[in-house]
């Protein structure tokens, strides 16, 4: 099935002007029979890897909380191409709704293999004027979440005896930033809890990788979400920003048959803007 950029959508191209490749979204039978739950999949990255999983052959359950109608599009995106999807709202903090989310995707499609946790909270506030409320809501969506969802698949995930999860990182846990503290603080856990995992959950043949982004192109105005600066000085060595659709090409990677043997890992996309 052939699944479009969303930044192609509404510009087609010239009579005999062939298409350009898009990143993760080359049609596949790589994971045919696989089925996978995305946090936070509604838009940016998280739109981007459903479409790339979906792209490789895997149904799909796309979880939200408060961007619906992104959801929405994103399902509706992912059908119009052919494939298995739903959509499932739910905060990733409360351990009743995970549980009731992991329930509903076994349900209705019989098996997980999957778990890709991506929901995150973007703001940025000086040190000294972060309430302990702010501190408690990011560390409680990042770091909580990926606990309580990864906590709730793995039975199922253990069954499936080829399993993975993948958790999005963030390039500041490992370079540092200034106004983000509790954001580095949740990224760079989510860094230490994917070893423990991948050591853990070995015996069960369940890969654990985190994915790290460099700047990306994504549409921002979340709230408290910093806004994106106009100046495109500093930019990696490749000469530009990077595509929601290549964070989410290494993702599928990470959650396919070739990809058996990486675990533990903490694998950098950015261009070369960070050498660690």
């Amino acid at each position: 099935m052939a699944i479009d950029s969303p930044q192609a959508q509404g510009s087609p191209k010239p009579a005999g002007q062939q298409a350009t490749h898009i990143a993760g979204m080359t049609p596949g039978t790589d994971l045919a029979g696989k089925v996978a739950l995305v946090t936070g999949g509604a838009r940016n990255i998280g739109r981007a890897i459903c479409r790339s999983l979906a792209a490789g052959g895997a149904t799909v359950m796309v979880n939200a909380n408060t961007s619906r109608a992104e959801a929405e599009h994103t399902v509706a995106m992912i059908r119009s191409a052919g494939g298995r999807v739903d959509s499932y709202f739910a905060d990733v903090t409360d351990p009743a709704a995970v549980a009731k989310m992991v329930d509903a995707t076994v349900k209705e499609f019989g098996r997980l293999d999957i778990l890709v946790n991506n929901a995150a909270v973007r703001s940025e506030t000086a040190f000294g004027d972060i309430k302990l409320e702010e501190w408690r809501r990011v560390i409680a969506t990042v770091l909580d979440g990926a606990f309580l969802c990864t906590q709730a698949c793995l039975p199922h995930l253990a069954r499936a005896r080829s399993a993975a999860i993948v958790t999005i990182g963030g390039l500041t846990a490992h370079k540092g930033a200034t106004g983000r503290a509790h954001v580095i603080t949740a990224k760079a856990g989510i860094a230490g809890m994917t070893r423990a995992l991948a050591l853990d959950l070995a015996p069960q043949r369940v890969t654990v990788n985190c994915v790290v982004p460099g700047t990306i192109e994504t549409v921002r105005g979340l709230p408290g979400a910093p806004p994106r600066p106009e100046d495109r000085r500093g930019l990696p060595p490749v000469g530009r920003r990077g595509e929601p659709e290549e964070i989410a090409a290494v993702v599928r990677m990470l959650c396919g048959p070739d990809a058996r043997y990486i675990t533990g890992q903490t694998i950098h996309v950015n261009g070369g803007g960070f050498m660690p």
